[in-house]
């Protein structure tokens, strides 16, 4: 049974057996029994995942969420900190339960890249890759769409602050301004962020400590 949370509850970052027990049973139920969302055959080159790191690349910590209803799309959220304002917020032009169907192989990486607009270099260095609009998107080397980015809703807002209080964790929460029936699903955990350069960041999710649980990497790329 997938747990409901029907109110903010700190989770415990040391329990991993339950937080994969949680993710698991999450992804099982977000993956209809014939999923018709098909990826293109287009794929990325093999060293893709090379370029997003420098020699010597800058790391920290933030939150990472992903949200969505079961038969919506996903909604993608870097903060600070549980209680901070959002660096970034994307959708994804996928259903929610394609992502999860790529989630149950334990690896899941996502690329996301876009081009420099035509301006000079000097501008160029100004643009951060959080204000970029729209993003390609591949996943696990497919190209399934686009990444767009947007503002803060009403449902947005609601749907952080009810989760201010949890630090990692997958489930559903209890809100209801969805299809009748539907479910809104989320994932958080803690992404270590490397700054390869201007151009290049990635975020690689922590696991619990002793665990090899799920790989899930997010890249950017501007070329």
């Amino acid at each position: 049974m997938v747990p409901i949370m029907d109110t903010p509850t700190s989770v415990d970052c040391g329990r991993e057996v339950r937080f994969r027990r949680s993710f698991r049973s999450l992804v099982e139920c977000m993956v209809p029994a014939c999923c018709g969302f098909q990826a293109s055959a287009d794929s990325l080159a093999s060293d893709t995942d090379d370029r997003y790191i420098s020699s010597s690349p800058s790391t920290t910590t933030v939150t990472g969420t992903f949200f969505g209803y079961r038969k919506g799309r996903v909604s993608f959220c870097l903060q600070d900190h549980t209680r901070s304002s959002p660096l970034l917020l994307l959708e994804f032009t996928i259903p929610t339960a394609y992502l999860a169907k790529e989630m149950q192989h334990g690896l899941l990486r996502i690329a996301l890249e876009c081009c420099h607009p035509r301006q000079h270099d000097s501008q160029k260095e100004h643009c951060s890759l959080f204000k970029v609009p729209v993003w390609s998107m591949y996943c696990n080397g497919r190209k399934v769409g686009f990444a767009i980015r947007r503002q803060m809703s009403v449902s947005d807002v609601s749907v952080l602050k009810l989760m201010q209080s949890v630090s990692v964790g997958a489930g559903v929460l209890p809100l209801a301004t969805g299809e009748a029936g539907d479910l809104l699903m989320y994932l958080r955990a803690s992404f270590e962020r490397v700054v390869g350069s201007a151009d290049s960041e990635s975020f690689h999710m922590i696991n619990p400590v002793g665990s090899s649980g799920q790989e899930l990497s997010v890249f950017l790329l501007r070329s």
